[in-house]
């Protein structure tokens, strides 16, 4: 008998359950600091058509829905008469998987009585593929790491012993790296079974009809949520700092009845430095802030996915052409929900929050011997941190958290425990919040420094330093970011760096912008604010007019 759709209901409780479980194996076995103590990951099941009917809440957006995509090039590429129980398929490809080389996705085709019934996908972030490492200085993409096509990492159950030679040849953390291939794979297996006892349980074969009942369920209500915002064209520009000149990303939504369109044209073209942005990546985050603010309570799959179009003019900064560098896509990419929200706030006003840090302040530092000579070992070390978020229509704005990429900071002991540097300093930056009604998140200072007989170069990829995040409907904006020593010796905030031993270096985290006039906000929130240490005595007075 079929099941029904209540049975389908609960399968696709379960499915969620499936999903985080996948997640959470990668975390546990995971060895970067970036996957086991960030989350910068995605888990996801897919039907035989390659259609995301399933992901884990643990991970990031772009991860997610970029992943969403990239499964269908899987099944392209390996062509389905190739596709055996047992194997494993792999890509780094920033065009056909995540966005950039750092992203590793791994697929795994699910089979049940011999017979191909879906696939599970895993993508990760690895600390290094190579290269010039993870930063922003490279001319093409050639330069920027180890590039894997689809390919087989593992046929009927056989590891490529020869595939992860090439990989152990190219990288700098080669047992990192390669630990983070197999802890994929092991996600995906662990997603496996517990799907397999799942239709066990219910006595079904495939999920071919599970799939049609989550997708058209999905798609159905994604499209009654759009017919419910008004219909128009709304623009918003944005100028964002860039690598070496400002970028400008405009958008113009069109939305009619239960269709809506994001149109990127009119954003400046592809960078000479690896800020560029392949489309997929836009897309997944374009899709992500239309659908928070639209849509937020149906599952995110290929159904709820599908209502959004996503255009960008191709040879532009957000639709970059192969060969251009994008190992830091994620800069540009962060931002792509404040311009889309922007544009939307016409068309739904007091819905939206206002702009903030949004780009990750990721920092890559490769930490070397001061004396060549010491034989003291290199370490590669990446830390995730955040600035502030914009204030809400009816909330202030969140501290040091990261959107729209949902991310985890690592925490400093499990930093330092990974390479030979100290982190004397991780404060809330007191008034980098945005003043406004409600006000905008704070960002963080953070003071590094290396330990005794080590330099460090680290890769600056940091944004809102020229352009901070703007207040929306009277609000103020967030205070820039910085990049300096504690000497207050100024550096650059994109590019490859020197701090040499006896030095620190010092992260002035970007804050989130206000949202309404700052004479409207409450005493009692001002007062709070001052007590706490988020506002100083002169703000609390000169801006909201607060005086004891």
């Amino acid at each position: 008998m079929s099941p029904s759709s209540i049975d389908y209901q609960i399968m696709w409780n379960r499915l969620i359950a499936v999903v985080e479980e996948q997640a959470t194996t990668l975390i546990r076995t995971a060895f970067s600091t970036s996957v086991r103590e960030a989350g910068d990951l995605s888990a996801g099941l897919f039907d035989r058509q390659a259609r995301m009917i399933a992901q884990a809440v643990t991970g990031t957006p772009g991860h997610v829905n970029a992943m969403a995509e990239s499964v269908g090039h899987f099944v392209a590429e390996i062509g389905a008469q190739s596709i055996f129980e047992g194997d494993v398929y792999i890509t780094n490809d920033p065009w056909k998987g995540t966005g950039h080389l750092h992203d590793i996705t791994m697929v795994t085709p699910v089979f049940r009585k011999g017979v191909h019934i879906g696939f599970f996908a895993g993508t990760a972030h690895v600390v290094d593929i190579g290269g010039r490492g993870f930063g922003p200085d490279a001319g093409e993409v050639f330069e920027e790491g180890l590039l894997i096509p689809i390919s087989k990492f593992a046929e009927q159950g056989q590891v490529n012993d020869f595939l992860l030679k090439i990989v152990r040849e190219n990288v700098r953390t080669p047992d990192q790296t390669v630990g983070d291939m197999f802890s994929l794979a092991a996600c995906n297996d662990a997603g496996n079974r517990r799907l397999q006892a799942m239709l066990d349980e219910f006595d079904v074969d495939d999920i071919d009809g599970l799939s049609e009942f989550i997708l058209e369920a999905s798609r159905r209500a994604t499209r009654a949520a759009i017919a419910r915002v008004p219909d128009g064209r709304f623009d918003n520009t944005m100028q964002v700092d860039g690598y070496d000149a400002p970028v400008r990303m405009q958008v113009r939504l069109e939305i009619e009845g239960d269709r809506i369109v994001a149109d990127f044209d009119g954003t400046s073209g592809m960078s000479a430095f690896g800020v560029n942005v392949p489309e997929v990546y836009t897309r997944a985050y374009a899709c992500y802030a239309l659908k928070c603010a639209i849509a937020p309570e149906v599952p995110n799959n290929a159904g709820s996915l599908e209502p959004f179009e996503i255009t960008a003019p191709e040879g532009c900064i957000l639709a970059a052409k192969r060969p251009a560098p994008v190992s830091v896509r994620h800069v540009l990419g962060h931002l792509v929900p404040d311009v889309v929200l922007g544009a939307l706030h016409a068309a739904l006003p007091d819905t939206v929050p206002a702009e903030g840090a949004s780009a990750l302040w990721n920092i890559q530092i490769s930490a070397r011997a001061s004396d060549p000579e010491s034989g003291l070992p290199s370490a590669e070390v990446l830390m995730f941190n955040s600035g502030g978020t914009g204030a809400r229509p009816t909330l202030d704005g969140l501290s040091a958290t990261a959107f729209p990429s949902g991310v985890s900071t690592m925490s400093v002991e499990a930093t330092e425990h990974v390479g030979p540097i100290v982190v004397w300093r991780k404060d809330l930056r007191e008034g980098s919040g945005g003043a406004g009604a409600r006000r905008g998140g704070l960002g963080q200072i953070i003071e590094i420094e290396a330990r005794d007989g080590y330099d460090f170069y680290f890769n600056a990829m940091f944004d809102r330093v020229d352009h901070p995040a703007r207040g929306r409907n009277g609000g103020r904006t967030g205070a820039p970011g910085g990049v300096e020593l504690a000497s207050g010796e100024k550096l650059r905030s994109k590019g490859r760096q020197l701090v040499r031993n006896g030095e620190r270096l010092r992260l002035s985290l970007p804050g989130g912008g206000g949202y309404g006039p700052p004479e409207d906000r409450e005493r009692k929130r001002v007062e709070d604010d001052l007590r706490a240490g988020l506002i100083s005595a002169q703000d609390a007075k000169e801006i909201y007019g607060f005086d004891d």
